[in-house]
């Protein structure tokens, strides 16, 4: 375990979040997330007295969202499958609206617009933030050769996004010298 030693305890609720990137054989990338969450105990079902037992899913829920390599998303698609709430999933469709969205800087913003609130889920659009990540992560590569030649529009995503990615870091002298700003870019007249 890479914590340290817990004090004695007993589990009660878990979540559990999947989430995995597919090349399609058309060039778009489907990026799919799964949510589970399950209690260690039987309870009571909030719509009515029925009781849901140890490791039955309370929240199971899923997100499809088609992406090119530009992070545009083609189509988005999400799906309730158990939820506190017999009308939990009757707001998937909202989903859709991520049509037409970059993943990208206001990635956050837009979702907050379009699925906010009484607009959305909160589950639902809480897994929008890991699957934007696993977009970036799954495609990585494949943009890169993409992108290979064309001439850079701006700075990389993750200047400054992690303490790795620091602009007068090491790491950002190796992989991104141009953008470097640490003690050799002042001394070499950058």
């Amino acid at each position: 375990m890479p914590l340290s030693t817990p004090q004695p305890r007993k589990a009660i609720h878990k979540r559990a979040i999947e989430c995995v990137g597919y090349e399609r054989d058309d060039g778009l990338w489907d990026i799919e997330a799964h949510l589970v969450d399950s209690k260690t105990f039987a309870h009571k079902r909030r719509d009515n007295e029925s009781v849901r037992q140890p490791g039955q899913p309370v929240h199971n829920m899923w997100i499809r969202l088609t992406i090119d390599l530009d992070m545009l998303i083609h189509a988005a698609e999400a799906r309730t499958d158990d939820g506190p709430h017999p009308t939990c999933g009757d707001i998937t469709v909202n989903f859709k609206q991520l049509a037409g969205v970059t993943i990208g800087p206001g990635w956050r913003r837009e979702i907050r617009l379009r699925l906010g609130g009484v607009h959305g889920c909160t589950h639902l659009v809480e897994l929008l933030g890991p699957l934007g990540t696993t977009a970036f992560q799954a495609t990585g590569r494949a943009r890169e050769a993409h992108n290979a030649g064309r001439p850079a529009t701006r700075k990389p995503y993750q200047l400054n996004s992690c303490h790795i990615y620091n602009e007068d870091g090491p790491e950002v002298l190796r992989r991104w010298p141009q953008y470097y700003t640490g003690p050799l870019a002042e001394t070499s007249g950058k």
